[in-house]
């Protein structure tokens, strides 16, 4: 039995349909309100229990039987007035799933980190499985928050939890498309102007999954790896979604100066129109700063090869413009 934390989410769904498809058998946790929309027809043959990862008492009961445990639950965000619940979730909830994991005798479990747990680099240096940003406690509330969540996962690994961690780049395919960063799509189709020439990690959805799966079935453990298919600017990322939904190309460069109006020109909207800004304070600091990452820690483990960064964002795109036809704020890929 395989159970996964965060499925309804847009890793967790896409992790519970490939591992349904190989016949596996899963079991999710999830709260009386979640939307399973993602999850399609897949949702009514996942074994669903109540249960959030800060209820250890309900984790411990979900856990029962459990030999796999795909822990993909996390918030990401970058909005001050979200950083005390992103760490309670983040971290306390890595712990308590830890923990009761290694209460169950769960045979062994895959943690789903992020390359923001290595911090920021240093000197242009390409970040790969070894480095830490020895700045890290100074570093953005999410950054902070996946890299002391890792750590509760490799304290039960030292108490004799099996442990593999994954750390995805930025991840891209169809899902919530109000959601980071898929959001970008919406963004982009109703006017975008502005782009920034900072570098970053993009990687499919489908490729971390399968990652995952063949990192869970193989003799791993006690390793991380990172999982992403490309480092590319965020200019070329913007103008191919934009070319690939036909719309008009972003024209402006998002320089210090104007990412710095930008944040506080969109936090004085949001308070009058009580929706999230597009922009806050680290976000814009985020927008400038160069991340390049070497995924060849798991190409040379399973021999992967990555789908290319234009197909993911043509798959996307369409995603986005057939259900932007049929009238719903999410896609899958068929």
């Amino acid at each position: 039995m395989n159970l996964i934390t965060g499925a309804t989410g847009l890793l967790g769904s896409y992790l519970a349909k490939l591992l349904l498809s190989k016949g596996e058998k899963v079991r999710a946790i999830k709260r009386a309100t979640s939307d399973v929309s993602l999850l399609g027809e897949y949702a009514s043959k996942i074994e669903w229990v109540e249960a959030d990862v800060l209820d250890y008492p309900a984790l411990e009961q979900a856990l029962a039987g459990v030999e796999r445990l795909y822990h993909c639950a996390a918030v990401i965000s970058f909005m001050p007035a979200e950083y005390d619940d992103m760490a309670k979730v983040n971290v306390e909830g890595t712990a308590n799933v830890m923990n009761a994991a290694l209460h169950a005798g769960v045979k062994k479990v895959m943690h789903v980190s992020s390359v923001a747990a290595f911090g920021l680099p240093t000197n242009h240096r390409t970040i790969d499985e070894k480095y830490s940003d020895p700045n890290i406690s100074k570093c953005f509330a999410y950054f902070k928050s996946k890299h002391y969540a890792e750590r509760e996962a490799w304290r039960a690994n030292a108490e004799g939890l099996d442990v593999v961690v994954v750390c995805p780049s930025t991840i891209i395919g169809a899902g919530w498309w109000d959601d980071e960063p898929n959001s970008l799509f919406k963004t982009i189709d109703n006017g975008l102007q502005f782009y920034t020439t900072a570098t970053n990690g993009f990687v499919d959805v489908r490729d971390v999954v399968e990652c995952m799966y063949l990192l869970m079935l193989g003799a791993f453990k006690d390793e991380r790896y990172i999982i992403s298919a490309q480092n590319e600017s965020f200019k070329n990322l913007i103008w191919q979604i934009a070319d690939t939904l036909n719309v008009a190309r972003p024209k402006l460069e998002a320089g210090s100066m104007l990412r710095e109006v930008a944040w506080r020109l969109e936090g004085m909207k949001s308070i009058f129109s009580h929706q999230r800004p597009l922009v806050t304070k680290h976000s814009a600091q985020l927008a400038g700063i160069n991340f390049t990452y070497s995924n060849q820690k798991v190409i040379d483990a399973l021999g992967y090869r990555f789908r290319p960064l234009e197909q993911t964002i043509r798959d996307t795109a369409n995603a986005y413009l057939q259900s932007k036809k049929s009238g719903k704020n999410y896609g899958v890929f068929i």
